[in-house]
């Protein structure tokens, strides 16, 4: 069966995200960088799943090293490009969820993501 070339999508970085990916461990500016390529051509890393009390559509990519855990935000469903909405560390020791205070950022950036594409 022949495979068809895409042509990646263009990565749209939102806010800040692009610079706080850059001070991550080079480990895992590695893994996420690889991860968000697999993106940009249409497929799904194993690293990445839906992300839980934002819309459909927007996903995290997972790595975890040493004792920390760091996420990149996307989303795919906003024209033809691909918005990395947020990057960060997560630092809460409580449970497994995203704080809020990340999540308000997501969505707010979303949100520019959706007018940078004239959406809304």
């Amino acid at each position: 069966m022949d495979q068809e070339i895409t042509t990646p999508k263009n990565v749209r970085w939102v806010g800040d995200s692009k610079q706080r990916l850059q001070t991550f461990p080079e480990p895992v500016r590695q893994d996420i960088g690889h991860a968000l390529y697999r993106v940009q051509i249409g497929e799904t890393p194993p690293s990445a799943k839906p992300m839980i009390g934002i819309e459909s559509g927007v996903f995290e990519i997972v790595d975890n090293y040493g004792t920390d855990t760091y996420r990149a935000v996307y989303t795919v469903k906003i024209g033809r490009s691909l918005y990395v909405l947020h990057c960060f560390q997560k630092k809460s020791k409580r449970g497994i969820s995203t704080p809020k205070k990340e999540i308000d950022l997501i969505k707010r950036r979303l949100r520019q993501a959706k007018e940078m594409e004239g959406k809304l």
